[in-house]
């Protein structure tokens, strides 16, 4: 029989449970991410393709302000990122780590600099860019119904509908004919902040009317300068909690981690912490002042950013760099392969030399 404590901490776990179940509803409600929407039975296969993904490649931090937590395989791997999963051949996994080593040793002299690493992470950072402009050439003939390369807002609307359950015929009557829509209250408000997005992508001369480069914007607002600053307002917004515009320490680390209910729990979220203070004292705050400023975090987002991209090299060389020269040996990044891929290789001083 379970005792009166037990049962009381077994309570507590499932307030706690259901409490970070709620915030994450409220934090995926919002545009980037709005899988608390509920699901109505849909027969059209855009949605994906028409609304902005809730994680966008080669950017260090998501849009409802967590860190991307696969940034660095992101910059590292690039479209060789989907080859190194879990259950892959460690050997195979191997032989692919050494070719990309390679490759970032331009000067072949056995060991990556942070130069070679920061030419690697601009260009895997473009290859992200450029795998999102083909994307967007696909998904934007699917929302430009009659093909003029141009969007409006209302056009966008029905599809939007239309992927989440809607009669697209009756919405598209209904808007024609200027006549109320009965939309729950949810989807109502993704769609007041999608359109705020919209408002954001729509280059001078505002028109409504998004062409192939905006709706880009639209999408991937990494690729706009413009909407870049929109993407910080929205993550300024989330965090900031006295709403001076700007963000201490306590404000980025203030979001929910996780329930604690074990010790294993307690070190995940000290360990998500640890990474938040890391990030914002050593990399954000950059002036170190303890406040990160909307361009500071803009200039930390901005994922062209060529000092970022120094940095993020210099970062990624000291996480493996265990004889300390400042460089990383093919060894060393066999080792830490979890950190670079994603992937754990076993065995990896021995099969090294068996490569070789």
């Amino acid at each position: 029989m379970m005792s009166r404590q037990a049962y009381l901490c077994s309570l507590g776990s499932l307030y706690l449970s259901l409490l970070f179940v709620f915030l994450l509803m409220d934090v995926y409600a919002r545009p980037a991410n709005n899988s608390a929407l509920k699901e109505k039975p849909a027969d059209n296969k855009d949605e994906n393709e028409i609304l902005p993904p809730d994680h966008l490649n080669g950017v260090k931090m998501e849009m409802d302000g967590h860190l991307n937590k696969e940034f660095h395989q992101e910059v590292f791997l690039g479209k060789e990122m989907e080859e190194f999963e879990e259950d892959s051949e460690p050997r195979k996994n191997r032989k692919k780590l050494m070719v990309i080593f390679s490759k970032v040793d331009i000067n072949n002299d056995k060991k990556i600099s942070a130069k070679e690493m920061q030419r690697w992470v601009i260009e895997k950072t473009d290859e992200h860019f450029q795998e999102a402009v083909e994307e967007n050439k696909m998904h934007f003939r699917a929302v430009d119904p009659d093909g003029d390369g141009h969007v409006s807002w209302d056009e966008y609307k029905i599809k939007f509908l239309a992927s989440k359950g809607f009669n697209e015929k009756e919405v598209a009557e209904k808007i024609r004919n200027n006549e109320e829509l009965k939309i729950d209250e949810e989807t109502q408000e993704v769609l007041d902040n999608l359109k705020d997005r919209w408002y954001q992508a729509d280059n001078p001369p505002p028109d409504l009317l998004l062409n192939e480069e905006e709706f880009l914007s639209f999408l991937h607002p990494e690729h706009s300068r413009g909407m870049l600053k929109f993407m910080v307002k929205e993550i300024i917004r989330d965090l900031d909690q006295d709403g001076d515009k700007k963000l201490t320490l306590s404000e980025f680390i203030s979001l929910p981690v996780g329930t604690v209910e074990n010790q294993q729990a307690q070190d995940i979220d000290d360990d998500w912490v640890k990474d938040r203070r890391k990030e914002f004292e050593e990399l954000i705050d950059a002036n170190h002042d303890g406040i990160v400023t909307m361009e500071e975090l803009e200039e930390y987002m901005d994922p062209r950013n060529e000092y970022n991209a120094l940095n993020e090299a210099k970062q990624m060389i000291a996480v493996a760099d265990e004889n300390q020269n400042h460089h990383l040996e093919l060894e060393e990044i066999l080792k830490y392969s979890e950190y670079f891929t994603g992937s754990k290789l076993m065995d990896y001083a021995r099969n090294v030399h068996e490569e070789f």
